[in-house]
C-alpha cells in the first residue's frame, strides 16, 4: 500500500490525514489541539489519533500550516536586524534594529558606491547579536547585481551564527523598500518555521516514518522542508493555500472560491480551472505588502479564536486567544472564577487586556530568547508558578498592584509568547448559541454574561450579535475579493440594507474549517451563493497539503545594456551576462530559463518527461529594431506524489472513506 500524510498545524488545530495514494480514499483523519510553544506535544498527539497501521505505509508527508501567517497578523515575530545598503528607508518598518551604509548599484547592475563602511557594520552587528534572533540585507539595486548582499551576509556570518537573507535570494522585482519588507520578514518568521520543522523531523523518527517529507508554498505548490526553513516568508501563506487545493478536491471542483475559517484569521481565495489564482503584486499580510508570489486572497484577522472584548462597544479580534470553553474544559476551574469576576472590574479601565473573562497561563515558555525586566520576570514568575490559569484580580492580589500597572506587561508578555490569553471568542458565542458544542460550553455562558451586562445586552443576542459580525465578515471579504476595484467600506454599507436588496454570486463557495457547518445556514443572510461544507472540511488543510505540485517560477529580462549601447545585458536569478547582440542575448536567456527550471525539478528527482514546462514570452517596445525589453517566465510542474510512490494519481479522483482497520 502506498498512503500519503498530510499534516497542517494551525494556530489551533493540529489536522492529519491519511489517504491511499493511488484511489484517493482518506483511510484516517484527526484533529489535535496545537500546543505552542512546543509543537511537538500537538503534532504527536494529532498522529496518535490515527491508526498506527496506516502509519507503517506512509511514503510521503506533506505540511502546510498557517502558523507563519499568524505571527505577523498578530505581530509576534521575532526581533530580527535589518541592513540596507545604498539607501535609507523612512516608512514603518518591523523593527527599530536597523543601519544604512554605503554601497548599492544602478538599474544595469553597475557599481554606484564602493562597499566602504564595513568598521561600522561591524559595530552594529556585534552591538545587536544579542538583541536579535537574525539579520536581513537589502542592497540598492540588489537583484541587479548581488555582489554587496552577499558580501554583507558573508561578514554576519563570521560575526555571529545567526540566520542572515538577502532581499535578492527571495525575489527578482524591483522594489527597494518592499523588497526589504520582505527580507526582515523572512528574517523574523526564521525561528519559529525552524521549530515547527524540528518538531515535525522529531514525529517523524518516532514514530518510523522515513517517508519524503514537504512543505507547501503559499502559491499551492509544494517544497523541500530545507528549503522552507531559508525562505520561511514563502510559506505565509501554506496553510490558505492548502485549504484551496482541498477544497477543489474535497468537492471534485475545478473552479470555485474558498472561505478558510482558522483560530486567528478568515482567508478567501480563487481557483479557476484546476490553477489556484496568484497575486501579481505581492501578498499583502498583517498590512505588510511584500514581493512574495502567493495566492490571490483576502485575509482579516477574524478567526474563530479571535479575542472578543468590551470597551464602550463590542470589538472582535485582531489577537487571538484561547477560548473560554476549551481552557475550561482542561481547567473547570475557570467556570467558578468567571463566577466571582462579575463585580470586580471597574469597566472604567477595561481595555484588550484588562476584561472579566480574561486569564492568563503558563505555556511552557522559558526566559532564554530575550532578557526581561525585573518587573516583567515578576509578573511572569506569577503566572508561570502557578498551576491553574490566573485572572486579573488573582494576578493583581498576587503582585499587590493594580491592573493598570501591569497590563501592558501582559500584553508585552503574550506578545513574545511567553504566556498565553484567555478570553470570550465567536467560538464561545457558538456554544452560547447551542451551534457548536465540542467543549465547556458553561464558561461560554457565563463569559457572555459577563461581558453582555457592560453592554446592556443579554449573552443570547450579545452571541448572536457576536456571531452576525463574523458572517458578515466572511460576506464582506469574499464580495471585496471579487470586487476589488470598489472599496470595502462601500461594500459594508451594501451588506449592511441588505434586507432591502440581495448580492448574489455565481460560483460554489466551498467552506473550510472545524466551526463552518455552524454558519452555513446563515450565510445567506448577506449574501445568496451556492455555500458548501464538505465532508473533512474540518481537516481541508491537510488534504490539500497532500494534493500539491512542484511548480517553479523563473523570470529572465533583456534589455539595452545602457543608451547608446549596442550591447545588452540578460538579467535573472543566476546574475547579469552582457552580450554583443540581441541575438546572442536572446538564445542564452532562452537556455537558462530552460535550464533554471529543469534544473530546479532535478533537485527534486523529478525526470524530464514527467515535467509539464511553459515558456511565456513578452517583448515590450518593439519597433523597427530590438524591444526595450523581453521577459522571459519559465513554468515547470510536477508531480512529487507519484515519483516517490510511483503511483499515477491525477488528483481528479472524487474523496472516498476507506474502511478502518482495527488498532
Amino acid at each position: 500500500m502506498n498512503f500519503g500524510l498530510g499534516v497542517d498545524t494551525g494556530g489551533t488545530y493540529t489536522d492529519t490525514i491519511i489517504m491511499d495514494i493511488s484511489t484517493g480514499t482518506v483511510m484516517d483523519t484527526n484533529k489535535s489541539l496545537t500546543t505552542y510553544p512546543e509543537l511537538i506535544t500537538g503534532i504527536k498527539n494529532a498522529l496518535n489519533g490515527l491508526n498506527s497501521k496506516y502509519l507503517e505505509d506512509v511514503k510521503f508527508v506533506s505540511v502546510s500550516t498557517t502558523l507563519a501567517t499568524n505571527s505577523i497578523l498578530e505581530r509576534k515575530g521575532r526581533q530580527a536586524g535589518l541592513i540596507l545598503i545604498g539607501y535609507s528607508i523612512h516608512k514603518k518598518l518591523s523593527t527599530d534594529v536597523v543601519i544604512s551604509v554605503s554601497g548599492g548599484h544602478d538599474a544595469n547592475g553597475d557599481e554606484i558606491e564602493p562597499l566602504n563602511d564595513l568598521d561600522t557594520l561591524k559595530e552594529f552587528i556585534l552591538a545587536n547579536k544579542s538583541k536579535v534572533s537574525s539579520f536581513a540585507i537589502s542592497s540598492y539595486f540588489g537583484v541587479r547585481n548581488p555582489e554587496h548582499e552577499l558580501r554583507v551576509k558573508k561578514l554576519v556570518q563570521n560575526l555571529t551564527e545567526l540566520p542572515v537573507v538577502c532581499g535578492h535570494e527571495l525575489s527578482q522585482d524591483l522594489g527597494a523598500y518592499e523588497r526589504s519588507v520582505t527580507a526582515l520578514l523572512n528574517a523574523q518568521l526564521i525561528p519559529e518555521t525552524n521549530q515547527f520543522i524540528k518538531s515535525i523531523h522529531s514525529v517523524m523518527d518516532e514514530k518510523n516514518i522515513t517517508a519524503t517529507l514537504m512543505m507547501m508554498k503559499c502559491d499551492g505548490s509544494l517544497i523541500k522542508i530545507e528549503e522552507a526553513l531559508k525562505k520561511p516568508v514563502e510559506t505565509i501563506f501554506s496553510g490558505p493555500a492548502a485549504s484551496l487545493v482541498g477544497a477543489s478536491h474535497l468537492t471534485n471542483l475545478d473552479t470555485c472560491a474558498t472561505i478558510d475559517v482558522g483560530g486567528t484569521s478568515t482567508d478567501v481565495s480563487f481557483m479557476s480551472d484546476g490553477i489556484p489564482e496568484i497575486s501579481e503584486t505581492g501578498a499583502v499580510v498583517g498590512g505588510w505588502k511584500t514581493m512574495v508570489k502567493a495566492i490571490n486572497m483576502d485575509t482579516s484577522a477574524m478567526g474563530g479564536d479571535s479575542h472578543v472584548w468590551i470597551q464602550k462597544k463590542a470589538y472582535t479580534g485582531p489577537k487571538r486567544v484561547v477560548p473560554l470553553c476549551q481552557a475550561a474544559s482542561e481547567y473547570p476551574q475557570i467556570t467558578d472564577k468567571l463566577e466571582t469576576n462579575k463585580k470586580k472590574i471597574s469597566k472604567r479601565i477595561m481595555d484588550d487586556v484588562i476584561q472579566p473573562t480574561t486569564f492568563f497561563m503558563n505555556n511552557g515558555s522559558v526566559k532564554t530568547t530575550h532578557e526581561l525586566g525585573s518587573y516583567e520576570e515578576k509578573i511572569f514568575d506569577i503566572i508561570t508558578e502557578s498551576d491553574e490559569p490566573l485572572s486579573i484580580s488573582d494576578i493583581a492580589n498576587r503582585s499587590q498592584d493594580h491592573p493598570l500597572m501591569f497590563s501592558n506587561i501582559l500584553r508585552l508578555l503574550e506578545q513574545n509568547k511567553y504566556i498565553s490569553q484567555i478570553g470570550f471568542t465567536p467560538t464561545d458565542a457558538l456554544h452560547v448559541l447551542n451551534d457548536y458544542t465540542k467543549w465547556n460550553a458553561k464558561a461560554s455562558k457565563i463569559g457572555a454574561e459577563l461581558l453582555s451586562y457592560h453592554i446592556n445586552m443579554n449573552p443570547g443576542s450579545f452571541s448572536s450579535y457576536i456571531k452576525e459580525e463574523v458572517i458578515r465578515t466572511i460576506s464582506l471579504n469574499l464580495v471585496s475579493f471579487f470586487a476589488d476595484d470598489v472599496e470595502k467600506s462601500d461594500i459594508g454599507k451594501l451588506l449592511n440594507k441588505s434586507s432591502y436588496l440581495n448580492m448574489k454570486m455565481n460560483l460554489p463557495i466551498v467552506l473550510i474549517g472545524a466551526p463552518v457547518k455552524a454558519y452555513l445556514n446563515d450565510l445567506n443572510t448577506f449574501l445568496e451563493a451556492e455555500f458548501i461544507a464538505p465532508d473533512y472540511s474540518e481537516v481541508g488543510n491537510a488534504v490539500g497539503a497532500l494534493m500539491g505540485n512542484v511548480i517553479y517560477r523563473t523570470e529572465t529580462s533583456i534589455k539595452p545594456y545602457k543608451l547608446g549601447s549596442s550591447k545588452y545585458v540578460v538579467f535573472s536569478e543566476s546574475g547579469r551576462e552582457i552580450f554583443e547582440s540581441y541575438e546572442k542575448a536572446k538564445d542564452y536567456a532562452l537556455d537558462l530559463t530552460k535550464r533554471i527550471v529543469f534544473g530546479y525539478m532535478k533537485s527534486y528527482d523529478l525526470d524530464e518527461d514527467s515535467i509539464q514546462f511553459n515558456l511565456d514570452e513578452n517583448e515590450i517596445g518593439k519597433g523597427m529594431g530590438s524591444p526595450i525589453e523581453t521577459k522571459l517566465v519559465g513554468i515547470g510542474v510536477g508531480k512529487p506524489i507519484n515519483k516517490v510512490t510511483g503511483e499515477n494519481y491525477d488528483g481528479k479522483h472524487s474523496i472516498k472513506t476507506g474502511t478502518q482497520v482495527p488498532n
